[in-house]
């Protein structure tokens, strides 16, 4: 018993639906982007793609129908910038920037290749550069998505594996090229009732919800890192609050138990009352924040920056002794010290207070050292100001 051939209708209702969905994504998006302000260039470049891609298609549907100046150049450009700013949207949500040079280029390029062809060119030679175009923009999508997610991911999951759906979009772009040179008798027109037709209009539905699901998912993921970080960090120096810092140093005390050490560093801005009470509190917060700003260059990327309380910030410092504690903290003694601060075009002269402790086995837990760091910044205090002491 053999299968009914397929009837264009058939190809025709698949075609709308894939574009009715392309068109619900981009409502969707542009819902996340303009009322939800969520992931605000991103959203509202995939938006776009949507968009483009759903035109597209219908466009292609009412070839025959309306005039071909309507229906086939522009569908072609439509569909090719689809691919392309789903390419730009992958790029703002992976790396944070947005190329829209690269994507103008692209899609200019693949248009005016698409205008310079001669007429009564073989037809399926524009479906070839539309589908070539589409699988080499959306492979290049995937491998960063694939190579950005990847090196982010922090064992909990597995956010490489959302680029799995660009890899298979690009597959079936790259067969539908290929089938346009083996099948003499393809015209590279998804309104023909093919077997292949279907196949791939069936496919295109599934992959147009998987993409943008995992897109979806993506944007969720960044939003929830972002509150994460929100409540591990200082609002006014971006350090971590005394709460995440609590948990870092409770983390490296449990290493120590495993032979790893480590060293404490306390920073206590000096006579920053006085500051206040002279300049005022937005000076204070000014100080504060440069203070920070001149700390960095001493912070590992393994360390870990916290502000404890007021003018008050510590630094845990993984695998590192009392002698290289001593080192760091003079290096940042000598940083606050060299520069002072700038408001209302006068200089007030910084400089900070520096205690330093190193754990040991002895200690029941990070409060301990910390404590001890504390003790010696109070000396510190007591002997002058400016000096660091352990």
């Amino acid at each position: 018993m053999s299968l009914a051939a397929p009837t264009p209708a058939e190809t025709v209702t698949l075609l709308a639906a894939v574009a009715a969905t392309a068109f619900v994504a981009t409502l969707v998006w542009l819902a996340l982007a303009l009322v939800a302000r969520i992931a605000l260039r991103a959203s509202l470049t995939l938006a776009a793609a949507n968009a483009a891609s759903a035109l597209a298609l219908t466009l292609h549907a009412l070839r025959g129908v309306a005039p071909d100046a309507l229906t086939r150049w522009p569908s072609d450009v439509l569909a090719v910038a689809s691919f392309a700013l789903l390419g730009a949207a992958v790029q703002a949500m992976t790396t944070r920037r947005l190329s829209w040079q690269t994507t103008t280029l692209t899609v200019a390029a693949v248009a005016t290749l698409l205008l310079a062809l001669p007429d009564g060119v073989d037809p399926r030679w524009p479906a070839r550069i539309v589908n070539g175009a589409g699988a080499a923009l959306t492979l290049v999508a995937g491998l960063l998505a694939w190579r950005q997610l990847g090196a982010a991911a922090d064992g909990r999951r597995a956010p490489a594996a959302l680029a799995l759906p660009l890899f298979l979009l690009s597959l079936l772009l790259a067969a539908r090229t290929v089938e346009t040179f083996v099948n003499a008798g393809s015209a590279g027109d998804l309104r023909v009732p093919s077997a292949f037709n279907i196949a791939c209009l069936w496919a295109a539905f599934v992959l147009v919800l998987l993409q943008n699901a995992a897109l979806a998912l993506l944007v969720l993921m960044r939003l929830v890192s972002r509150i994460e970080r929100l409540l591990q960090r200082d609002p006014l120096t971006d350090t971590l609050n005394r709460r995440a810092f609590d948990q870092a140093l409770e983390q490296a005390h449990a290493w120590l138990q495993r032979g790893r050490g480590y060293a404490l560093v306390m920073i206590d801005m000096d006579r920053f009352k006085q500051l206040n009470d002279t300049l005022g509190h937005a000076a204070g917060d000014a100080a504060l924040r440069q203070m920070v700003e001149e700390l960095q260059p001493c912070v590992r990327e393994v360390d870990r920056f916290g502000r404890l309380g007021g003018e008050e910030f510590c630094v845990l410092l993984p695998d590192t002794g009392i002698a290289g504690a001593a080192l760091v903290a003079e290096r940042m003694r000598a940083l606050v010290h060299a520069a002072p601060l700038h408001w209302l075009e006068q200089d007030w002269p910084l400089s900070a207070s520096f205690g330093i402790a190193e754990a040991e086995p002895g200690d029941a837990n990070g409060a301990a050292v910390l404590a001890r760091a504390d003790a010696a910044l109070y000396r510190a205090k007591k002997q002058g100001r400016n000096v660091v002491q352990e």
